[in-house]
């Protein structure tokens, strides 16, 4: 019997330097080799801080800022540690509700603008992080940002083709823009 529990001691000492040491510290290690900026949170910088990854959404306000997908975490919009969607099924009185101050919110924000509101400006993601945006939804802001900016239309809609990212590999999901992106580019014109 004590053979026995002595084996098994080893095997849980040996597994638990293999599988909780050995192996994270290889993995990371390449990771860090390999893809050093996605292992590290696929973080922005301006002026050498961080202020912001292209993973995760940030909250825009204001009119010169194109706007992100609704959050749906809690206490505060677009928390990486409470990463969730808001549960509600389409025929929740709630969802309808939510929607249609995200519509008021976004004609208010741009009144002459009559056309249809992409979906993806009103509906939170399945994690409530999304950092992107349909090209829809771009170029649905695309009048309102110019106006705040002083800028041209086509101005803005260059920039909006510029950081637009195709379907990855040319076939799998869709094209899509990473509004942390297009907002810094913006800033910086």
């Amino acid at each position: 019997m004590s053979r026995l529990l002595r084996n098994a001691a080893v095997m849980l000492l040996m597994m638990t330097v293999i599988t909780g040491i050995a192996y994270p510290l290889v993995v990371t290690g390449l990771a860090q080799v390999l893809f050093p900026s996605q292992a590290n949170g696929s973080l922005i910088e301006k002026d050498g801080k961080p202020i912001g990854s292209t993973l995760i959404g940030q909250s825009f306000t204001d009119p010169k800022y194109f706007w992100g997908r609704p959050s749906a975490t809690t206490p505060q919009a677009y928390n990486g540690i409470n990463s969730n969607g808001s549960n509600l099924g389409p025929t929740n009185p709630a969802l309808t509700e939510a929607v249609k101050q995200r519509i008021d919110a976004l004609r208010a924000a741009d009144p002459g603008n009559t056309a249809p509101v992409p979906v993806d400006l009103v509906t939170a993601s399945g994690s409530g992080l999304d950092p992107e945006i349909s090209p829809a939804a771009a170029a649905y802001q695309v009048s309102r940002v110019a106006k705040a900016r002083g800028l041209s239309v086509a101005q803005v809609q260059a920039m909006v083709s510029m950081a637009t990212s195709g379907r990855q590999f040319g076939l799998l999901g869709e094209p899509r823009v990473n509004v942390l992106k297009l907002n810094l580019a913006l800033d910086g014109h």
